[in-house]
């Protein structure tokens, strides 16, 4: 396992812990009240840092090393069922746009979502989850193949954005992204959009217009990375942490000036920790999602979405 620095009280306290049972083992002496009370002490500790993380923290839990990624998602939601899809059928298959179909509950869905990879050469391969033009096509000829068989589309959002490089631009990103935001605007089949991990702009955008919209607990969404915002405004990375504080980025933010649905939450210590409860409960809240949205007509179901973002950032003097 590995630790976040605000996580290193955790560590000393595990590895004492594990000291003292292996004392135990080993020897005659009678530890299991001191361990107990590490025991105890460990969880006092889980339970003051996780309930109390900072903007920045949640950043930074978002990016875990550990943290379950789309594909491991996909394959848990659907008990193995997904089969994959590939190409745009114009230049090539993106490797960090995955999409395919896959039976979650016996309900098929079209899965689509950007994977970073679990190491090194994963991660190249996957372009660290950053989408090129192609990806965003291939997603958009997937969502319309739903479309066509009237199949409900399942989006996982976990990318630091789409690829900024040149051949990219060269490419069309900006516009292929703008045509995925209008074309699922008015998509005639049920959009349910989730963030696993991080949600970074246009980049994840470019999937996330849903009918209805979640974030796992110890995620962001934002316009823009704390690490961007703080060189452009203080010229330099020192300072994303109140970056991260004022963009309002965290779950809880989003919930509170209503521009996702809810917040699924995660276990004690972050959806690392415990995986297979993560999995049930981003299960349960795709197929709560789609029971509310299965019987509603195509004009309803387009007009609720419309209407959904139509309402994001109107006020009141």
């Amino acid at each position: 396992m590995e630790y976040l620095d605000f996580e290193l009280p955790i560590k000393e306290l595990e590895d004492q812990l594990d000291k003292c049972q292996l004392i135990g083992q080993e020897s005659d002496v009678d530890v299991s009240d001191t361990c107990k009370q590490i025991e105890q002490k460990l969880e006092e500790t889980k339970k003051q840092i996780y309930g109390n993380l900072t903007a920045w923290q949640r950043v930074q839990m978002s990016r875990h090393p550990n943290r379950p990624y789309t594909l491991e998602h996909i394959t848990n939601l659907t008990d193995g069922t997904f089969l994959e899809l590939f190409g745009d059928r114009n230049f090539k298959d993106d490797k960090a746009m995955i999409g395919g179909l896959g039976k979650i509950n016996g309900q098929s869905f079209m899965i689509i979502g950007q994977q970073k990879g679990i190491n090194t050469k994963m991660r190249q391969l996957r372009n660290f989850g950053m989408a090129n033009p192609e990806g965003y096509r291939k997603a958009l000829r997937l969502m319309k193949m739903a479309e066509k068989f009237n199949i409900p589309v399942l989006t996982l959002i976990d990318t630091p954005g789409a690829y900024p490089g040149l051949e990219a631009e060269e490419r069309g990103q900006g516009e292929a992204i703008a045509r995925n935001i209008f074309e699922m605007a008015r998509l005639k089949t049920p959009i349910i959009s989730v963030i696993i991990g991080e949600g970074a702009s246009g980049g994840a955008l470019g999937i996330g217009v849903g009918n209805k919209v979640f974030m796992l607990e110890n995620t962001w969404y934002s316009v823009i990375s704390p690490e961007s915002c703080s060189s452009i405004l203080w010229r330099s990375w020192d300072f994303k942490a109140q970056a991260a504080e004022a963009l309002k980025l965290t779950s809880f933010d989003m919930k509170e000036q209503n521009l996702i649905d809810d917040i699924i939450p995660e276990p004690l210590g972050g959806a690392h920790f415990d995986r297979e409860t993560t999995f049930k409960n981003v299960k349960e809240y795709v197929m709560k999602a789609f029971d509310e949205l299965k019987d509603l007509s195509t004009a309803d179901l387009v007009a609720q979405r419309m209407d959904k973002y139509s309402k994001m950032g109107q006020f009141q003097e």
